[in-house]
């Protein structure tokens, strides 16, 4: 089973993925946070900074855009190409207020009719691999079966489901009996993607699903950086690897941005997942969150590690 790692905005950015890289394995492919085109048609430097394949320290990648212009998704496609990308993927689950205001991400899921259209003019054109992440509709899951009609019509590479829809955001029992429709009638290959949190829900999944063929795993992999490792029969993180591993990300990121203040608040969101891997962490949690400056956050990680133990098998809602 293939094994993605999800693209997390604000968190699975360049400096994450390398240091992740670094410590840690089991993954197939990384996904890049997305990026959004506009009609100027011009790459910031953040984006290209972010996307440039040279940067990637040869990590299989695969940038992900968001947009609801097929004229900009297709100039975005065709500038990924030039860089030498096989693949590109199209947002369709972000379930943000201000990006589904402007009909993005799965706010474009409401217009399926435009939808179609989109599809229609980017498959005529595209010069390499078109995937797609997607949440079974805007607003009610029962919108899946013709959104999914649509998918189908075209040579999607991998439809990647998120079975929830954008109220639900990422709270809430996932809908897995509409994946279940997405595995017996997707003309495509599909990817689960939605709270694998643990080796025990890989394998409630592959039972259910015997022929799914790959998943997305995003929060999962930052409450248990060895998550995907164990997936494939290695072992957990121990206490000295995870210390290696944040330690190193801490200084990548004041190197990244030549300052600690921008690295400690990053380092902080990193924690808001991974102190759920330790016994009681919420204690520590908590003052995690309220902290203020690097002298605070660097104080906490330094009791966390000396006073708090790992799970010995970490399993269930880690989150």
């Amino acid at each position: 089973m293939r094994v993605d790692f999800a693209p997390l905005d604000g968190i699975t950015k360049l400096v994450f993925r390398r240091t992740w890289a670094q410590f840690f394995g089991g993954v197939d492919r990384f996904f890049i946070p997305f990026f959004s085109p506009t009609d100027q048609h011009v790459l910031t430097p953040r984006d290209r900074r972010e996307i440039d394949p040279a940067v990637q320290n040869g990590l299989p990648s695969v940038p992900q855009v968001m947009t609801c212009q097929a004229e900009d998704f297709l100039w975005a496609v065709k500038t990924l190409a030039d860089m030498g990308y096989q693949e590109a993927n199209l947002n369709l689950g972000c379930p943000s207020g201000t990006v589904t205001a402007k009909g993005k991400g799965s706010g474009f899921l409401a217009r399926p009719d435009d939808l179609d259209r989109f599809f229609d003019r980017v498959f005529s054109e595209v010069p390499i691999a078109v995937s797609v992440k997607t949440r079974l509709g805007c607003q009610e899951p029962e919108e899946f079966p013709s959104l999914l009609e649509i998918f189908n019509r075209y040579p999607i590479a991998c439809l990647t489901v998120h079975p929830r829809v954008r109220p639900e955001k990422y709270r809430g029992t996932v809908h897995r009996e509409q994946f279940a429709l997405a595995m017996q009638e997707s003309k495509n290959p599909v990817c689960y993607n939605g709270d694998v949190r643990s080796v025990g829900d890989v394998a409630a999944l592959r039972e259910r699903f015997p022929n799914l063929e790959a998943i997305m795993i995003g929060r999962g992999a930052i409450a248990d950086p060895a998550l995907p490792r164990r997936l494939r029969g290695g072992e957990p993180a121990s206490r000295e690897e995870l210390e290696a591993f944040m330690s190193a990300l801490y200084e990548a990121y004041q190197a990244f941005y030549s300052q600690v203040e921008p690295a400690s608040q990053r380092m902080k969101e990193v924690w808001f997942y991974l102190i759920h891997l330790f016994k009681d962490g919420e204690r520590l949690g908590g003052r995690m969150r309220r902290s203020r400056g690097p002298a605070a956050y660097e104080a906490l990680e330094r009791e966390i590690f000396q006073e708090l133990e790992l799970r010995e098998a970490p399993e269930g809602e880690l989150y």
